[in-house]
């Protein structure tokens, strides 16, 4: 069996088969997830409780936080995608982390499997256990979309996607056949949610920009498409900023479909569930979230949706309301109750998520100080998207509404604050003030996905050795008589 950071105590595993934990001096915290809710979690807790009082694991298949505001930025160029991650060997000082997925969760005897990128899957035993692992990318089984999409989850697919783009713009600057200049200059984005509507506007003001340096492509010949299901588009917003947004778009030549579904997208042909039909070479899928998978493969109470069931304390709870023990819950992949919209639950944002996680922290540490539990609660503060350089929307306190530059500095200001590690704060900042003083840059790094391709194409093929004639060792070999010289 593959033994974990050398970090972690000798007990921190246990063999397969094994039922029950050794004995500790001191009660363990597994935290599962290592994004907003397990990292502020995390890192609250060893604030609160020294190491003589809890030993903190926190478990993850990526070895960093993504900040998730980030990544339309981050797509568009704005950022460095190395600054929109807090890696947690840094941010999570005084916790043990274990890279890997968790597969397996038996809360009943206190333990989950987990599976490293390399090595053979293992068993860890805990005390207390916090659900943070988060949400994936909801999809749905249209023809072709597995084949052709490309999610906006994590940072690794805004690279992408910003390098797909320009390459795109790049191969198209060198095409003359009109057809395949219109396919490869046509970006679709799937989803008018926050994710959605800030990675498209993000990407375009950045295409824009880059095809000034391409004397063969007109800014008119790029084509930008947003398909939403529902009547609007920014439904965190009201309908008024909504509104505005969808004006401001049109404006930049946004086509917008409404009311419409994504039918067929089989070899880049788009067929909309109006009818409309056409090619495109890209397709961004940013259409809502689901609670992690896993969890239906565990011993804890989820809801219809998938989530685990909480109360306001942020505490697992069955179906009757029953506190199950040692049990704690929070993030997207968590049915956490809104105790100022009765009846509701927390939406999955960010600005939750954090908030969450600090007072899950808070929580469990007076927990295993025997103190009274705290109710969660937290009144929205407002909304605010960014639609590209210099531009965006903000709703404030649910009633203060700002547009256009203000609202762009606004957002900025909001998620560098919301950023964990002065290190990273001071990396965004200082680059948002490189981009205003120098200008963009547009190059695309395509090979970034597959480094060794060109190296794959240049190896010559070892030769096969080939094997001496069998000769007998009582036969000398035959050696050639000379020839006769040519007769004059």
């Amino acid at each position: 069996m593959p033994q974990p950071a050398s970090t972690v105590d000798a007990a921190l595993t246990e063999p397969a088969g094994a039922t029950t934990a050794k004995p500790r001096k001191v009660p363990r915290v597994v935290v599962l997830g290592g994004g907003t809710v397990g990292l502020y979690t995390a890192r609250r807790l060893r604030k609160r409780l020294g190491g003589r009082e809890a030993a903190i694991v926190v478990v993850d298949p990526r070895p960093y936080m993504t900040y998730a505001p980030f990544l339309p930025e981050t797509a568009a160029g704005s950022i460095d995608a190395r600054n929109v991650v807090a890696p947690h060997r840094r941010a999570l000082k005084g916790a043990d982390v274990l890279q890997g997925k968790v597969t397996h969760i038996e809360h009943a005897k206190r333990r989950v499997e987990i599976t490293p990128e390399a090595g053979d899957p293992y068993w860890i035993s805990y005390d207390h256990l916090v659900v943070g692992l988060g949400s994936v990318a909801r999809t749905l089984p249209i023809p072709g979309l597995a084949e052709q999409g490309i999610g906006f989850k994590n940072v690794e697919e805004a690279i992408a996607l910003r390098n797909h783009v320009l390459n795109r713009i790049d191969v198209a600057s060198s095409t003359w056949d009109p057809e395949l200049r219109r396919k490869l200059l046509t970006f679709v984005f799937v989803g008018g949610g926050f994710a959605g509507v800030e990675a498209l506007a993000e990407v375009e003001d950045m295409a824009r920009y880059a095809v000034r340096h391409y004397k063969q492509i007109e800014p008119e010949e790029l084509r930008f498409v947003l398909v939403e299901g529902s009547r609007r588009i920014l439904p965190e917003v009201n309908e008024e900023l909504g509104g505005y947004t969808l004006e401001q778009l049109r404006k930049r030549n946004i086509e917008i479909h409404l009311s419409t579904f994504l039918s067929s997208c089989v070899d880049g042909h788009v067929v909309l569930s109006t009818g409309i039909e056409f090619d495109a070479d890209t397709l961004v899928w940013t259409a809502g979230v689901r609670a992690n998978p896993v969890l239906a493969d565990s011993d804890l109470p989820l809801d219809k949706l998938g989530r685990v069931t909480c109360n306001e304390y942020l505490q697992v709870v069955d179906a009757e309301g029953h506190v199950v023990p040692d049990a704690y819950a929070a993030g997207d992949c968590a049915a956490v109750p809104d105790l100022y919209n009765p009846g509701q639950f927390c939406p999955p944002n960010a600005q939750h998520a954090l908030r969450e996680g600090n007072h899950l922290g808070d929580n469990l540490a007076r927990a295993l100080r025997s103190a009274e539990l705290e109710p969660y609660k937290h009144k929205n503060i407002g909304a605010v998207a960014s639609l590209g350089m210099y531009k965006g929307v903000a709703q404030m306190f649910g009633k203060i509404k700002v547009r256009g530059f203000l609202a762009w500095v606004l957002h900025r200001s909001y998620h560098v604050a919301a950023m964990p590690t002065f290190n990273r704060k001071l990396r965004i900042a200082a680059g948002w003030t490189g981009s205003l003083l120098l200008r963009r840059e547009v190059v695309a790094l395509g090979s970034l996905h597959d480094p060794r391709a060109e190296f794959r194409a240049a190896s010559v093929p070892a030769a096969r050795p080939v094997a001496p004639p069998a000769v007998s060792p009582a036969v000398p070999p035959a050696v050639p008589a000379p020839e006769k010289p040519a007769a004059s």
